[in-house]
């Protein structure tokens, strides 16, 4: 409810976008990185979506509190991808059992700069997006069924209380002396038994949640809206200001060479 509030008052650019036409941006930008792997059109992608940022109110703290694991499963990526990639080049590290060259390196970067440019949109969609305002726009824009769009709502909400979820029962544990001593293999234990827990918790919640929908006559009958989904000049800049970001991605790794279609 607070990440919701936070939202409303939010003046920021991108939040007043409709959800759809942000959606379709990232679906655009996903889809012009998923066709090559090369760091060029990589870097160009990233570099602007990071200079999206502010006009979501948003900040590289707020980034990396968000999407850490994310980040460092590209950046393990592109590293994996640099050792395993078939030499080509100059040898630049030789280390036995595994070595990069010229050829994997730009691979490897290539692949986590990659992660990073679809990663990104994402983050900035789910952190910019009222989910609300996207249930609207889902039912009234994209006419899905109702109940799809509901459960759509409450997912969205239930992943804010789920975190919090997490952190109480990792406070009820310590404060039971569960999970904040032991050796490594104790410790693992406790977060599986942490984690148990979790699932426990929102398999109950979600019960709840589907029993009072549908007690209160969600999803049946002629619909009406508090708030009209709406398109707006914003959301044309919006668009093309996606397709500027895949055009521009293509057309700088053709111009530079780089361009390397996944199936190659």
């Amino acid at each position: 409810m607070r990440d919701a509030l936070t939202l409303r008052g939010n003046r920021a650019l991108l939040t007043r976008a409709n959800p759809l036409a942000k959606f379709a941006v990232v679906f655009l930008i996903t889809l012009v990185l998923a066709l090559s792997i090369d760091w060029v059109s990589a870097s160009v992608a990233l570099g602007a979506e990071l200079a999206l940022f502010p006009l979501a109110g948003l900040t590289l703290r707020l980034l990396w509190q968000r999407g850490w694991p994310l980040i460092i499963a590209a950046a393990l990526g592109g590293w994996s991808t640099a050792i395993v990639a078939a030499d080509s080049g100059a040898v630049l590290l030789d280390v036995g059992i595994w070595s990069i060259s010229e050829g994997s390196l730009q691979l490897g970067i290539g692949f986590m700069l990659r992660g990073l440019a679809i990663a990104l949109p994402a983050i900035l969609l789910m952190t910019c997006t009222d989910p609300t305002d996207l249930a609207d726009a889902l039912a009234q824009k994209a006419r899905l069924p109702h109940r799809f769009v509901l459960g759509t709502l409450a997912a969205m909400r239930l992943v804010g209380l789920m975190a919090e979820e997490w952190q109480t029962i990792g406070m009820a544990r310590r404060a039971r002396g569960v999970g904040s001593q032991g050796s490594p293999l104790q410790r693992l234990r406790a977060t599986l038994g942490q984690s148990f827990g979790l699932l426990v918790q929102a398999i109950r919640r979600a019960s709840r949640l589907a029993i009072t929908m549908e007690a209160r006559g969600f999803g049946t009958g002629q619909r009406t809206w508090a708030r009209e989904s709406t398109y707006s000049m914003l959301d044309a800049w919006v668009l093309a200001g996606g397709v500027l970001i895949a055009a521009a991605a293509v057309v700088s790794a053709a111009v530079m060479g780089t361009w390397n279609f996944v199936w190659r």
